[in-house]
């Protein structure tokens, strides 16, 4: 990986957030040159403080992916895009369906159209989710799965990553999507639990406050460190072989009870109490979710090596030592 990625020009669009701030540290390490693009929209989970450890390595550019001027620029000369820049929370998307449409779709159309006219040799690699597929049918969930979300996100969603693999096919532009299940650890806002439960369970018990979970957290969900999401991303990146392609990622299927239980035993304390679902919630709470990741593995060499309870270890010593700037 150091000998693909030595200089290679490279573009993080929201860089500044949880997945892209631990990518971009990863890439300077492989020796790339790195510009992340962030909006810095409030409450989305861009921290000018998740890329402390490479201020002086990268380039920072802050921008909105529907100012055509600006992204125009960004994208210019760039080898490889990791498009990260999105909406996650389910809840914000029933809420709020324009705003999520405007920034998981025309944000997206905006960023494809700038390589259509200025750099159609890009690769781009697309932070597709298991949302797109609502309700599990059957387990575990392959791609070749039925989509069928049950909120507005994972419908633009859909429409995103479409809208890569259709640029990929008729603007010969390289495009992959990487369907991500849920993903914790260091530099994940942690504010709010709209973006991802799990590391909102660990502030709960660092904080001594009491755990609720909905309908008893009996709700499995196939877990991934951040660490191996971000070597997905890297083999991605590298492999030519995978433009056109969409891949699950999946990692340790546990109970959002049995997570709790196991974040709780690390740092010795804690404790949990059911709850019903909230009438908005039970209606777009997709049950049980285990990931197929076959596919990934046999073309890229992809598979997670992070174990839970390592992971939750790393992430508690984190957030211990930059509590400040998180919470």
């Amino acid at each position: 990986m150091t000998n693909l990625y030595t200089d290679k020009r490279t573009l993080v669009t929201g860089g500044l957030g949880f997945i892209g701030s631990n990518l971009a540290i990863r890439l300077v390490k492989l020796g790339a040159d790195v510009e992340i693009f962030d909006a810095l929209i409030p409450d989305m989970g861009g921290n000018k403080f998740n890329i402390e450890p490479v201020k002086k390595d990268v380039k920072v550019t802050i921008g909105d992916l529907r100012d055509e001027g600006k992204i125009a620029k960004a994208v210019r000369g760039k080898d490889i895009i990791f498009n990260l820049a999105g909406t996650l929370s389910h809840i914000d998307s029933m809420e709020n369906p324009f705003s999520d449409l405007d920034i998981n779709c025309r944000a997206q159309l905006q960023l494809l159209e700038a390589c259509k006219k200025l750099n159609r040799g890009v690769k781009i690699i697309y932070a597709g989710t298991r949302n797109q597929y609502g309700k599990a049918k059957y387990l575990p969930v392959d791609e070749n799965h039925p989509l069928e979300p049950t909120d507005i996100n994972g419908v633009n969603a859909i429409a995103g990553e479409k809208y890569h693999l259709m640029y990929d096919k008729v603007y010969g532009i390289g495009a992959v999507s990487l369907r991500m299940t849920n993903t914790f650890g260091p530099r994940h806002q942690m504010k709010h639990s709209k973006q991802g439960v799990l590391n909102w369970f660990l502030r709960q018990i660092i904080d001594g406050e009491t755990i609720k979970l909905m309908g008893g957290g009996g709700q499995i969900r196939d877990i991934n460190y951040i660490d191996d999401v971000v070597r997905a991303l890297i083999l991605a990146g590298a492999s030519k072989n995978a433009n056109g392609q969409v891949y699950n990622l999946g990692g340790s299927a546990l109970s959002l009870l049995e997570f709790s239980k196991k974040a709780i035993n690390i740092l010795g304390r804690g404790n949990t109490r059911n709850i019903d679902f909230p009438k908005d919630r039970k209606n777009i709470e997709v049950g049980d979710y285990i990931a197929d990741y076959k596919k990934i593995t046999k073309d890229l060499g992809w598979e997670p090596k992070t174990s839970i309870d390592e992971a939750i270890k790393k992430t508690f010593g984190y957030y211990k030592r930059y509590k400040k700037y998180y919470w």
